[in-house]
């Protein structure tokens, strides 16, 4: 039997381990960071470096890009953001997702904060 955790990164992620692949997606205090989200520049599947842009945003307080919390291999995007990246603002993470990680360092992913800093 598998557990499910959620670890949350500095810069405004969350991150769900579930069995071996990890889901990442905008925290509440990413949300809060940026304030409404009205664009997002979504990432491709393959290999991601957490030297590596993870999402690129425009929002009522920031235009930035955001570095992946983790290195591993992105199995899935969130192709719904791109035509609806207000999603990111959700608190659903059914519906805030953006991608799905393989290939993570367990170390790496137990290193994030329990917390989400908010």
């Amino acid at each position: 039997m598998s557990e499910n955790t959620v670890k949350y990164s500095e810069s405004g992620f969350w991150i769900k381990k579930e069995a071996d692949k990890y889901i990442i997606g905008l925290s509440e205090k990413g949300q809060d960071d940026l304030g409404e989200v009205s664009f997002i520049d979504l990432p491709e599947t393959g290999v991601i470096k957490t030297t590596d842009t993870l999402i690129g945003v425009e929002a009522a307080k920031a235009m930035t890009d955001l570095a992946s919390p983790l290195a591993g291999t992105i199995t899935a995007v969130n192709e719904a953001l791109e035509n609806n990246p207000e999603n990111l603002n959700s608190t659903d993470a059914a519906v805030n997702w953006i991608v799905e990680l393989t290939d993570v360092s367990e170390e790496a992913f137990e290193a994030l904060q329990n917390e989400s800093g908010l």
